[in-house]
């Protein structure tokens, strides 16, 4: 069987950015400045820049803005320094992972996991043989299994022609999270390694990683997912070569020659994980807060297993608090009958599950607030820098979707149910590292304000602001460029105006993620297709394509009536600022929208132009 990404094979990652203690001081110098005007400008927008006579409008929109400056606090103290672990050798032994050398060491164990539901068998084979090439300088018990939740007699074969192991159960309560703890209960490893089915390590992913566990408090380890699938683009005068002939190949290099390099289709959906990973992931290392992101992490069992036991037993006296109180209020009973008691408290314990890992939908980020709360046992996480295996990326808007709702609905029913900023045992660093995660899948509110301001302007001719006048530039301008300066900075060596971009773009994604966990409904445990879905997903887009729509109409409609003065009370400055930042929200929507329509090029991947 013959997959896409068989033209990709040969792909090598991006090494780590490399650290730069200059560049951090600047980044560090930048931000101070940064935040010291952000914060004047909002001082300056509250106390005298509010439009009294349009308070419906001018107050939404300085909460927004205080609400994003908020989350530019988090972000750059989350950005602060690069402090990596350190690396350490190989261990050969299990004695050199613990606190206390056992009576007979041994070499060590690790199981590899290869959860699994419906992925094609030839994929999930691939990932088995990369597994099986897997290295290290010292003997070692490599244990290799599939965890089938979808029971299929091919898979079982398939495992058996492999040579590795093969788990299934009865049923799939807990989902993910439930077929990892079927797991656990029948193997032995010293260490799991989590894979996803379409995960591919590279033979270096034990030697690289498990010298940190000589630590004996080092929990896991997290590596960078690397999608070594993402579209290349096709550069300008091949594609308008392909619709044009040669006229548009001359055309395309005259535009380029003006304009510099332009590649179309590249990375349309803004996969590239290197800046959560290299850049906000990394920065977490420093203060113990890096979390857990599931495929391509290592975890020593007895810290899984310790925190299991302590959220088991967290668990049962929450239950029997809300049991005891409920029965004292229906009997008026201060203390309940002993046997009573007794009988509660076994059939707490029956009803209660006991899991290694959360049945959640983000059971990765649920465990690490575990480990990380453990006030007796302090473990660690390390966010190691390089990549050690590939992976697939979504292939269409809709797997896009899905895995982008996962991610906001799994986080925020987090922090809605067990919220790690109010849980004993954090510091203050691991709480301002996970407030920063938390704010910023909430960032969807605000920025449908911010999309909607200018609308709302162009179309009225009100204004948030009392005057779009020189002190508005004097507060507004100073910030803006120290603030770009600063994320420059921090994040040399990758582009970060589609970061940005999409995460305007991403607001309808948010907002139904907010709404459904207000709602106290539970997020869905679809899996992520590995093969592209066909069809037409432009309803997906609909919010973004209004959005451009409507900005557009806004903007014709606001300068001609600069001209016959139909409505409103337009000003030439509210103009140009509103002008700029809507087509700034029309360039933001644009690519999501055009990412509806992306199709892979069929004739495989385009050639350079010369």
């Amino acid at each position: 069987m013959g997959f896409y990404f068989e033209a990709f094979e040969q792909r090598k990652p991006p090494e780590p950015l490399p650290a730069s203690p200059a560049r951090e001081a600047l980044f560090q110098l930048l931000a101070t400045i940064s935040l010291t005007l952000g914060a004047w400008y909002l001082w300056w927008r509250w106390t005298e820049s509010l439009n009294f006579d349009a308070l419906w409008f001018a107050i939404p929109l300085v909460v927004a803005e205080t609400c994003a400056y908020i989350g530019l606090v988090l972000f750059t103290v989350n950005l602060w320094r690069v402090r990596d672990y350190p690396r350490q050798s190989p261990p050969q032994t299990i004695g050199q992972c613990l606190a206390e050398t056992p009576e007979r060491d041994r070499p060590l164990t690790v199981d590899i996991f290869f959860p699994s539901y419906d992925e094609e068998v030839e994929l999930v084979r691939l990932s088995i043989r990369d597994a099986k090439a897997v290295r290290y300088p010292h003997p070692i018990d490599l244990r290799i299994a599939i965890l089938d939740d979808g029971k299929r007699p091919a898979m079982a074969e398939m495992a058996r022609e492999e040579g590795v192991g093969y788990i299934t159960r009865e049923d799939n309560v807990g989902f993910k999270a439930g077929n990892l703890r079927n797991a656990m209960e029948q193997t032995s490893g010293d260490f799991i390694v989590i894979c996803d089915a379409d995960t591919r390590p590279f033979p270096t992913i034990l030697e690289h990683t498990l010298g940190y566990f000589r630590d004996p408090d080092v929990a896991w380890v997290q590596t960078p997912q690397w999608f070594f699938d993402i579209p290349e683009g096709e550069r300008l005068p091949n594609w308008l070569g392909r619709r044009l002939g040669g006229a548009g190949r001359w055309l395309g290099k005259a535009a380029e020659r003006l304009y510099g390099p332009v590649t179309l289709g590249k990375d349309p959906f803004v996969n590239d994980p290197q800046m959560f990973y290299d850049i906000i992931q990394r920065r977490r290392n420093w203060a113990n807060a890096s979390f857990c992101c599931g495929a391509g992490s290592i975890h020593r069992r007895e810290a899984v297993m310790e925190a299991a036991l302590k959220s088991y037993a967290e668990s049962i006296s929450r239950q029997r608090s809300r049991q005891d109180s409920k029965i004292k209020a229906l009997t008026g009973e201060e203390e309940l009958n002993p046997e009573l008691k007794e009988m509660m408290d076994t059939q707490t314990i029956l009803d209660t599950e006991f899991t290694p890992y959360k049945f959640h939908v983000s059971e990765d980020i649920y465990t690490s607030v575990v480990l990380h709360s453990d006030p007796d046992r302090k473990w660690k996480s390390v966010m190691h820098p390089q990549v050690e295996s590939k992976m697939l990326s979504p292939q269409d808007l809709q797997t896009w979707v899905i895995q982008r709702f996962k991610y906001a609905g799994g986080t925020l029913d987090i922090a809605k149910n067990d919220n790690p900023l109010f849980r004993p045992g954090m510091t203050l660093g691991q709480r301002v590292m996970y407030a920063s995660t938390v704010w910023s899948y909430l960032g969807g509110i605000w920025n449908l304000v911010f999309l909607l301001s200018p609308i709302i302007y162009l179309l009225s001719g009100i204004a948030p602001v009392s005057a779009y006048s020189q002190a508005f530039y004097l507060h507004f301008i100073p910030f803006i460029i120290a603030n770009e300066l600063a994320t420059m900075a921090a994040t040399w060596g990758l582009a970060g105006f589609k970061g940005k971009a999409n995460y305007l773009a991403f607001f309808p994604v948010n907002l139904r993620a907010i709404w459904t966990v207000l709602r106290g409904q539970q997020i869905k445990f679809p899996t992520t297709p590995k093969e592209r879905q066909e069809g037409n997903f432009f309803h997906l887009v609909l919010p973004q394509a209004a959005v451009m729509l409507v900005t557009c109409f806004a903007l014709i409609l606001g300068w001609l009536n600069m001209e016959f003065n139909w409505y409103g009370e337009h000003s030439l400055s509210g103009m140009i600022v509103n002008t700029f930042w809507g087509l700034n929200n029309v360039v933001a929507m644009s690519g999501l929208v055009m990412a509806a329509f992306w199709k892979p090029p069929e004739h495989g991947v385009a050639e350079p132009a010369g």
